[in-house]
């Protein structure tokens, strides 16, 4: 039985590209209702079963959708969806179990995935008698926090990098 990879994406385009957006993204909702199992769309070709799996949108913001992939994210048909709508994305993405945890950007053409490492992973640990989370000398009752802070700075990094 897969491991299930939650994704959250927020398209960014033009009016017409997220409407279109959104309709593709209901009908794929719709279709695995009736089929009862993962979608792509037709123009998506599919090398690592990257299907769409529980799709529900963000009724508050346009282009902003919640799905589900086995194991780890699909960011390559998330990339295909854009290319085809000529629009860009942010991607976040975790599965826990396998040690999942990142975010990937498409933005003018230009893919950028970003995600923790084992060695991250291993920065912080739980003592599980008070079940909480010990990380650089602070206490927390999630790791959420600590998985935010581990990834807003392989970002930061990144990006200071390209700045050099």
């Amino acid at each position: 039985m897969a491991n299930w990879c939650n994704n959250w994406v927020v398209f960014e385009g033009t009016a017409e590209a997220i409407e279109q957006i959104t309709q593709l993204f209901k009908s794929m909702a719709e279709q695995e209702q009736k089929d009862n199992c993962g979608q792509l769309p037709d123009f998506v070709q599919d090398t690592h079963g990257d299907y769409f799996y529980n799709i529900s949108q963000d009724n508050a913001s346009a282009g902003v959708f919640h799905y589900e992939t086995k194991w780890s994210p699909n960011t390559d048909a998330v990339k295909q969806i854009a290319e085809h709508f000529k629009v860009n994305f942010i991607q976040d993405y975790e599965e826990l179990g396998c040690l999942v945890y990142g975010q990937a950007i498409f933005e003018d053409r230009i893919l950028t995935d970003t995600c923790l490492d084992s060695q991250d992973f291993d920065s912080y640990e739980l003592d599980e008698e008070t079940d909480t989370y010990h990380f650089e000398g602070k206490e927390y009752d999630s790791e959420w926090e600590i998985l935010d802070t581990l990834l807003e700075r392989k970002l930061e990094n990144q990006f200071n990098n390209i700045q050099k």
